[in-house]
């Protein structure tokens, strides 16, 4: 039998901050990035190695990069990229230890996403995971839309799971469940989650969920029950797929994550000072 996996929280500054309005000063965003680094989660999706016309806000993640404290953090560097260019460049940074790809099991969201067919988004997880090996980094792999989605393409526990076993087969060693536009009812979650932690036991799964203040708990408890021990999240729940368009479902809120984990009598050794700073901060930011 084999152990239970750790419990890991993914702090996703990246997210909250992309579709956020008003641009956010590189200073400010190293200001927060550095605190959270202290707080201790196991990794900061930090940033992303995109086109700076697709998404502006995140223009200056290489300049914040240098300026990250990551001696004195547990927590390591997750980057996003939508191409092998962005990956070339995120693989030269020695302080990045996680590459993530959405790659979606929708076609049409993988054409808006990154401008890219399915097919051609498989080819690049190739590429990418290639990269990853060769320069000692692990790739995640989002599975986008692996909820369903509100285009009418083909959506099922089985075309997830066969997605997931072909990225799988890549060598890719984390995969992501991605609820990216918040359709997914915990009945859902829970069989999707199951379904995938059960047929791939020597990969890691975790969930990217979306929540409102009224339905969080039993999306987590879902997935957790489901056996998932990899949570995404965002404080002050901010962020989430800038097609939604909808204020009520952001990223799943970090703090109810503590909590809800907290309870469960996980030893989460978070730094509750270094959190409190980072809530201040959030609270300026993100006005």
């Amino acid at each position: 039998m084999s152990a239970t996996p750790e419990l890991k929280i993914v702090e996703c500054p990246r997210d909250a901050m992309q579709g956020w309005k008003t641009s956010i000063p590189t200073a400010k965003k190293v200001q927060y990035l550095n605190t959270l680094l202290r707080v201790g989660f196991d990794t900061l999706d930090f940033g992303s190695f995109v086109s700076p016309k697709a998404i502006p806000q995140m223009a200056d993640t290489a300049d914040v990069l240098p300026q990250l404290n990551t001696a004195a953090t547990r927590s390591k560097l997750l980057a996003i990229v939508a191409n092998v260019r962005g990956a070339e460049s995120a693989v030269s940074y020695a302080p990045v230890r996680y590459l993530g790809f959405p790659f979606s099991v929708s076609e049409t969201f993988q054409q808006r996403n990154t401008n890219a067919s399915i097919a051609e988004g498989l080819d690049r997880v190739k590429e990418i995971q290639q990269l990853c090996t060769a320069n000692g980094k692990e790739l995640v792999v989002y599975l986008s839309m692996g909820f369903g989605n509100p285009y009418g393409d083909p959506w099922s526990e089985e075309v997830v799971l066969e997605w997931a076993r072909t990225i799988a087969a890549l060598g890719v060693p984390i995969l992501s469940l991605a609820d990216t536009v918040g359709l997914a009812t915990p009945e859902q979650i829970d069989a999707v989650t199951r379904h995938v932690v059960e047929a791939l036991p020597g990969s890691e799964i975790g969930v990217h969920l979306h929540a409102s203040a009224d339905g969080w708990r039993e999306k987590v408890e879902a997935a957790y029950e489901a056996g998932c021990r990899r949570f995404d999240g965002a404080l002050k729940g901010i962020g989430g797929c800038p097609m939604a368009n909808d204020a009520l479902v952001g990223n799943m809120n970090t703090e109810w994550l503590i909590r809800y984990f907290s309870e469960k009598g996980h030893n989460l050794q978070l730094d509750a000072q270094a959190l409190e700073e980072a809530l201040q901060l959030a609270n300026e930011i993100f006005v």
